[in-house]
């Protein structure tokens, strides 16, 4: 089995060389980097990390994709709590910012919310793995990882409960924009969901939204005859239950509602709402074993998928009996 001297020969550099390349010290040249990390590529060598580097990037969103931020601040909150425990330091790094990881050493990477496109060639610049947190990762960049959790289930979970309690005329709106995130698998998801109970699935009743159209589209929704509102993603469930108030519809009397889980919000609401959510703890388990495995030479697959949960609460009617 190749080891770090045989790479050291073949790449013209010394060993220490390439020790340095693969514990990412920021005093090596970027074309230097590149040439040891092809290498090792070409001769299938896949080094361990030094046990003593603990270091561990938060990359984090900005403002301009606020649709994430609620996962954010939940993946946050169980992220600082599994990566210390396992004596990892975390640093938190804009991730416009992200040239900066060129001169910081660090073990792994955490992406929260971000585009996979935004890493293409990340195996060509770290050794290090870097793992995607509610979006997919990327073909063909082998330290690159993924998890998520299952948008499909979710979507008809919440549709299934809206249904088994009798609601027949369910609207939907997702937060977010076309194209980006998990709004299309969302969207598409819905629409199954819907169809595959016999109930009406047009676009009239799944919308998407941005922060400055929620109420508007609640009011279009509440036209078309509505019995149930389902609005996952973003601050939704705080959104709507102000929407509703304004057009004095009672939840549940006059409308069932579900919502993504905001843990300082859903339960607190008047009535209390009736949400899906992940498991975020299992999540940030999920992103500390695949950190772990690149210092072990542990197996473990690139994309792993979690189901969501529903937690019922009193925003959705009880069927009449």
């Amino acid at each position: 089995m190749i080891g770090l001297r045989e790479i050291a020969e073949l790449a013209g550099v010394s060993p220490a060389t390439v020790s340095r390349v693969f514990n990412h010290h920021p005093n090596v040249r970027p074309d230097i980097r590149e040439h040891v990390f092809a290498i090792a590529r070409e001769n299938g060598y896949s080094p361990r990390l030094a046990s003593k580097q603990r270091n561990v990037v938060i990359l984090a969103p900005g403002e301009a994709i606020y649709p994430i931020r609620n996962c954010l601040e939940m993946v946050m909150m169980a992220l600082t709590q599994e990566l210390p425990r396992r004596s990892f330091r975390i640093e938190i790094l804009p991730q416009e910012d992200m040239d900066r990881l060129n001169s910081i050493q660090f073990c792994g990477a955490v992406a929260i919310g971000a585009e996979p496109g935004d890493f293409v060639g990340w195996s060509a610049r770290f050794a290090v793995p870097l793992v995607l947190v509610d979006r997919d990762a990327p073909p063909r960049e082998p330290n690159v990882y993924s998890v998520r959790s299952d948008e499909a289930q979710g979507m008809d979970l919440a549709v299934g409960h809206l249904f088994d309690r009798g609601c027949r005329t369910i609207g939907c709106i997702i937060h977010g924009q076309a194209g980006t995130g998990t709004v299309d698998a969302r969207r598409a998801a819905v629409a199954q969901a819907l169809q595959s109970r016999g109930l009406p699935a047009n676009d009239a009743l799944i919308c998407l939204s941005e922060d400055d159209n929620y109420v508007e589209l609640v009011g279009k929704l509440l036209q078309q005859g509505i019995d149930a509102l389902f609005c996952p993603g973003g601050n939704a469930g705080i959104v709507t239950a102000y929407a509703l108030s304004l057009f004095n519809r009672r939840v549940p009397d006059d409308i069932s509602v579900i919502a993504s889980e905001h843990k300082l919000f859903s339960r607190y609401a008047t009535p209390p709402q009736t949400t899906i959510t992940q498991d975020h703890t299992a999540l940030a388990q999920i992103v500390a074993d695949v950190i772990e495995s690149c210092a072990t030479d542990a197996q473990l697959p690139r994309r792993s998928v979690l189901p969501y949960s529903l937690i019922t609460r009193d925003s959705v009617k009880h069927p009449r009996t």
